[in-house]
């Protein structure tokens, strides 16, 4: 609780200054202060105060309900003067929505403090403190859903590889070779979709930690020979042209090196995935100040409907085709992250049954 002595003549002499600290010290914070008098009257704000509430004139005077019209979670209006004198205790609360006034709205964490005089227990006056809580919630809402979606994601495989392999003991034991290698077979291909999954997991988190994002001057021919050499193999495995269209004034650029590289492998190996036939073409053209790198395929193509949420967390298109190959469906979406650590945007250009093409855009480095 916060409370107020009584002051001495001696103590009055210095009140101002003692006042105009706290107005400096109030309005250094961050959080917006604003503190009433025992009937709610504003008597002190700061500047972010003010800021919350989107004014300009002083609020000096005004009642602490005509300047905050707040709600809970559930959309019941919240009466603050009551909240602030309802008990001598400081309370805080995060349950709280307050509409601004374009029709968004934004979360807040209230503390609500009585300022008591001397030794009684009656408040002279109140404290309320608002913090933004929007984007934290929100962060922390995406958390708890992702690792719910990530254990479910997870659990059907691993229940899969442990039947198979269970079955596959049970059939050793039984004499029947052949089923035994069927069964570890498909033990085998759970496993390999659980590792690939990890991978795609380490590689969102590396990303979101900003872990190697340190940016270096890249040739960009040298490194998309270098893909183009890795890569290579796979396409051919499946009879596919894996081509290069260099423009040989590609020049360089000013990025990470791991960031660059992932994100480029992500399209590579999609295209290689998606493309039951035909050629991949991994394009660099530059336009003036800037370079645009395309990963082009004539593979299955992606749905209208789909575009808009291939980025999402492990989306996957209901193309039967698509469900037939092992993707996570963590891809692009780690590849929209990488792209954003990039500060560039990925565009996608698509065509069912005539192949897809990816692109983004980054500055020559100069």
């Amino acid at each position: 609780m916060i409370r107020r002595g009584r002051r001495s003549r001696q103590d009055n002499s210095v009140s101002r200054a003692e006042h105009d600290r706290i107005i400096t010290l109030v309005n250094s914070l961050t959080d917006a202060v604003l503190s009433t008098d025992k009937d709610g009257i504003v008597t002190i704000y700061n500047a972010a105060a003010m800021s919350l509430l989107d004014v300009n004139a002083g609020i000096h005077g005004r009642h602490i309900n005509n300047l905050l019209q707040l709600t809970t979670l559930q959309h019941q209006p919240l009466d603050v003067f009551r909240q602030l004198s309802r008990s001598p205790a400081i309370r805080v609360r995060d349950d709280i929505l307050m509409l601004l006034k374009h029709g968004d709205k934004i979360r807040l964490e209230a503390t609500f403090a009585p300022i008591l005089g001397g030794h009684s227990a009656v408040a002279d006056g109140y404290v309320l403190i608002l913090r933004d809580i929007t984007k934290a919630k929100s962060l922390e809402q995406e958390r708890d859903e992702f690792i719910s979606v990530v254990s479910h994601e997870l659990r059907t495989p691993v229940a899969v590889a442990e039947g198979a392999l269970d079955n596959a003991r049970l059939l050793a034991q039984r004499g029947y070779t052949r089923k035994v290698y069927e069964a570890l077979q498909e033990a085998h291909r759970q496993v390999v979709f659980l590792a690939r999954m990890i991978n795609d997991l380490g590689t969102l988190s590396r990303t979101e930690r900003g872990l190697a994002d340190a940016p270096e001057v890249i040739d960009l021919i040298p490194l998309v020979k270098q893909l183009h050499e890795t890569y290579a193999p796979q396409a051919a495995a499946k009879s596919l042209a894996f081509n290069l269209d260099i423009d040989p004034q590609a020049g360089s650029v000013y990025v990470s090196r791991l960031y660059l590289e992932e994100l480029l492998q992500n399209f590579i190996t999609n295209a290689i995935k998606y493309t039951p036939r035909g050629a991949i073409t991994l394009i660099v053209r530059r336009q003036q100040t800037h370079v645009t790198i395309s990963v082009k395929d004539t593979g299955i193509g992606i749905g209208k409907s789909d575009l808009n949420k291939i980025f999402d967390r492990f989306y996957r298109a209901e193309d039967y085709r698509t469900r037939q190959t092992s993707g996570t469906g963590l891809g692009l979406y780690i590849a929209r992250k990488l792209a954003q650590k990039l500060e560039t945007t990925i565009h996608v250009t698509s065509r069912l049954n005539h192949g897809s093409t990816f692109s983004f855009t980054l500055p020559i480095y100069h």
